[in-house]
């Protein structure tokens, strides 16, 4: 009798869970191809929305989690790009600016690449079972390893999306790029973009050390800030990342 009660109070759950199952699958469909839609048709939006997102939201749950040393390290990143931010939106543009901006972001590249890996290594290694030679537990080291991998992956998508913002503004404010051959301590940086700049012997089009490295590496930009031709960063430094 218990039984056949139970039978008749759920009698119908299995098609409402179909559906449940159908119009979630539908909504993931329909949520992706807006998402995609909106990235291709404002890509500027898009980017800025979820960057603002991905900034905002964690802020929350570290609140709430009382997670207070992602808190503090969050704080520290964020006042910090804030400031760089505001610099690199200042008109005129301070001739220190694309420095400090290309400084701080490789900065925390540098920084966020090496944490990833340690974090990695440290997750390959509890696999492996090397934390027993450490006498290190394994729920410890792996606890390590993912917690590593996540700041080196969050900081460095969080820098390159503010680097390629800092760029950005800097490219529309400077406009025409000009350094002066005559300006002291700046002629052994100085490099020049393409084939067409490097056989015109003006001064045109030519840029400093930090400024070109800032702009073509840290602001993932491939293209001459003034004419969009496409650059060969090989033929103009080994190591991009000094």
């Amino acid at each position: 009798m218990q039984h056949e009660r139970l039978h008749v109070k759920h009698r119908g759950h299995e098609a409402m869970h179909a559906e449940m199952v159908l119009i979630l699958i539908a909504t993931l469909v329909v949520a992706q191809i807006v998402l995609v839609q909106w990235k291709q048709r404002h890509c500027r939006s898009y980017n800025m929305v979820t960057l603002l997102q991905m900034w905002v939201v964690p802020l929350y749950f570290t609140i709430k989690l009382y997670w207070w040393r992602f808190l503090s390290t969050w704080g520290m990143f964020s006042v910090i790009t804030s400031y760089v931010i505001f610099r690199a939106t200042r008109k005129p543009l301070s001739c220190r600016t694309p420095r400090m901006v290309y400084k701080w972001f490789l900065l925390i590249y540098k920084l966020s690449y090496a944490v990833g890996v340690i974090g990695y290594l440290a997750i390959m290694f509890t696999m492996f079972g090397f934390n027993v030679f450490f006498r290190i537990k394994a729920e410890d080291s792996m606890d390590v390893g993912v917690i590593m991998l996540f700041y080196g992956l969050y900081y460095g998508v969080m820098g390159r999306d503010f680097a390629e913002i800092c760029s950005d503004y800097m490219a529309s404010t400077i406009g025409r790029i000009f350094v002066d051959v005559d300006e002291e301590g700046i002629i052994e940086d100085t490099y020049q973009l393409s084939c067409n700049h490097i056989l015109s012997l003006t001064m045109i089009n030519r840029f400093h050390e930090f400024c070109i490295r800032g702009w073509c590496i840290v602001g993932k930009k491939q293209t001459c800030p003034y004419c969009n031709e496409k650059v060969d960063l090989k033929r103009m430094m080994n190591n991009p990342y000094p």
